[in-house]
């Protein structure tokens, strides 16, 4: 559904609506992209945006995928990472927090104010029905009801500020530096960030990734050192802490003095240095460093991981594809295959990783029938469309049969289809090229090459029989393939398609090479047969008129030709005389070999064609009359008289 379509829609906009409209689109693509790709929070992913035509919600309520609302929470992504500076820095130098940080503080407070007011106007997306909720009443319940809320209010209250406009004094008490610490709620926004950045396909994970773990890093190094800090101010003997022994007066020194030392103590501690010059004295610090290096072991642990998980992620496949080589080397080595054999195990599995990125199957399991059918038409539609056996035939039969097809590639010098081998498939070359080759006395022959919307492997599974040549790859070549059955059951109900494609068949039969049609005595043989019933038919044509003038066309395509059908096609012997009379008529009037024809009707008339004679009779061997066809077996002795 578009969004044009939607806006004319006439359900009320009162209803709680679905957000499938609403869905987001590239600026280089027109088409409307599914709701599964939103990421956990209410916002999408970066990279995705609203079309221009996104439909009208109720008044005062805001998408939460509306561009400007998803630029405001990146302002105050920005914001958050100031508060997560400054509250634990603030805790440590309370000058800085009464000071030139209290107007900053303010004004980032009111942006968070205003982001509280404007989230009672957001609609949300409800997680049981998936549809889009934008009555006030249920957005406010929603937001009020949640730990979000309450959360929000205390991390965005100037606790210090309010307190000064009562008791009209500026309190320096720590217990102002803890409630600052509430912001720190605020970093939720900053895991959300990240998180949508990391599903953006526009944004390096690797680097998005690596910025994460150095803000982590980051942010544990500064709040330790200044919570260090912090236990040496409120000490009772300032000469008896960790930065007291090295500066006494450290207390009425440069804020950025302390800050640089407490940096500097968490940071070699942290990286597990140690170098002495700063540690715990007394009990109190040596209890927070014991915690710290604790967590330290964490932290080391989660960044040591993320960064090898990130570096061995680039170089997994190269792994897996020594890891294979490695295994057919040793199978090989074990049988003591023949170097050529080797030499193709060898090329099909290196061209299997190097088209890793190319392969349909892999990158195509997991969606639906429908894309997948879209996809394969836009591949490979020209390409059925050029080649020989399907030029012709009706826009269903393609689109039905393009659904079906599977996509392969095939190294040089690689046998596709095998002389002899049962027919399953048949092939049509994308790109590349490959040789038709025949075996003869022991050696191999080369017939001709194949080029781009060319096929092989038709005969054989035409015609149900041995594949006549083996198919090998000239150079690196993909190939489209068709499973036999699949193809006999598409045309089995499309009439008219069929017979257009055994017309271009029969087509194709005459224009094969002499040396081809050498190898293929049956096709000589069926050939020999089409031309002699095509003679007769027209000698039928021109001597048969109906009364206002015009020639009966006879049907005789289904006579002699393979039967394209969900089955196997079904051979009969059929014999011009009475069965009583067999023994007297066997050596002037040989069985004739054919495919049974869909009608007794049909059959009559191919029995006069061979044998110069109408019957009106359909015998068994044993003398039982034939009135149905479906009953007939493979190689039935059929009399007709």
């Amino acid at each position: 559904m578009s969004y044009s379509d939607t806006a004319r829609s006439p359900v009320p906009l009162s209803e709680t609506r679905s957000p499938m409209p609403l869905l987001f689109r590239r600026h280089s693509s027109g088409e409307i992209r599914n709701i599964a790709s939103v990421s956990s929070s209410i916002l999408p992913a970066f990279g995705t945006v609203i079309g221009e035509n996104s439909i009208k919600l109720k008044r005062f309520v805001i998408a939460p995928y509306d561009r400007r609302y998803r630029l405001w929470q990146t302002f105050l992504v920005v914001l958050v990472v100031y508060s997560a500076w400054a509250s634990p820095f603030e805790l440590a130098f309370k000058k800085a927090a009464t000071g030139g940080l209290l107007p900053v503080d303010l004004v980032v407070d009111a942006f968070f104010a205003i982001d509280i007011i404007l989230t009672f106007f957001v609609a949300y997306l409800d997680k049981s029905t998936y549809l889009l909720v934008e009555e006030h009443n249920k957005i406010a319940f929603r937001y009020i009801s949640h730990l979000w809320f309450p959360m929000d209010v205390a991390s965005t209250l100037p606790f210090q500020t309010i307190n000064r406009i009562v008791t009209g004094k500026m309190n320096r008490g720590p217990v102002f530096g803890f409630l600052n610490l509430l912001r720190l709620w605020r970093l939720r926004r900053v895991s959300e960030f990240f998180s949508r950045l990391e599903k953006d396909t526009r944004f390096s994970y690797f680097w998005t990734r690596y910025c994460k773990l150095i803000c982590v890093t980051l942010f544990a190094v500064h709040s330790a050192g200044c919570f260090y800090f912090w236990l040496a101010t409120r000490y009772h003997n300032a000469d008896s802490t960790w930065i007291g022994t090295n500066v006494p007066d450290f207390k009425t020194r440069s804020i950025w003095l302390g800050y640089t030392y407490s940096m500097y103590w968490s940071i070699t501690t942290l990286a597990t240095v140690g170098y002495g010059d700063l540690h715990a004295v007394n009990t109190e610090e040596k209890i927070f460093t014991i915690f710290y290096m604790l967590f330290n072991i964490g932290l080391t642990a989660y960044l040591i991981g993320n960064m090898t998980n990130l570096i061995v992620h680039t170089a997994v496949r190269t792994f897996a594809m020594r890891d294979a080589i490695n295994k057919i080397l040793s199978y090989t080595s074990k049988n003591r295959l023949p170097e050529g054999l080797k030499e193709q195990m060898l090329a099909h599995l290196t061209l299997k990783f190097k088209t890793a990125e190319l392969q349909q199957e892999q990158v195509l399991e997991d969606l639906p029938k429908a894309i997948r059918s879209s996809i394969s038409k836009h591949l490979f539609r020209t390409t059925l469309e050029n080649t020989y056996l399907f030029k012709g035939v009706s826009e269903d039969f393609i689109v039905q049969l393009v659904s079906e097809i599977k996509a392969e590639y095939f190294p040089p010098k690689v046998d596709i289809v095998i002389q002899n081998e049962i027919p399953t498939d048949f092939y049509i070359v994308v790109s590349g090229a490959v040789d038709v080759i025949t075996y003869k006395n022991g050696t191999e022959q080369f017939l001709s090459k194949l080029g781009s919307q060319e096929m092989f492997g038709d005969i054989g599974v035409i015609f149900n029989i041995p594949q006549p040549f083996t198919v090998r790859s000239k150079r690196l070549s993909q190939v489209v393939r068709i499973n036999h059955h699949h193809f006999k059951q598409l045309v089995q109900p499309l009439k008219e398609d069929g017979k257009i494609i055994l017309a271009n068949f029969v087509q194709h039969l005459k224009g094969l090479k002499m040396e081809e049609l050498a190898e293929m005595p049956l096709i000589s043989e069926f050939l020999d047969d089409l031309d002699s019933e095509l003679q007769e038919a027209t000698v039928i044509e021109v001597g048969t008129q109906d009364q206002a003038g015009q020639a009966k066309q006879e049907n005789i395509i289904p006579t002699t030709t393979p039967v394209l059908s969900n089955t196997l096609p079904t051979r009969v012997i059929i014999h011009g005389y009475d069965p009583d009379n067999r023994r007297t008529n066997e050596g002037g009037n040989a069985g004739k070999l054919i495919h049974l024809p869909d009608s007794v009707e049909d059959l009559l008339s191919i029995a006069e064609t061979k044998f110069g004679k109408r019957g009106t009779t359909i015998a068994m061997a044993d003398g039982s009359q034939v009135e149905d066809l479906a009953a007939l077996r493979e190689d039935d002795h059929l009399y007709i008289f």
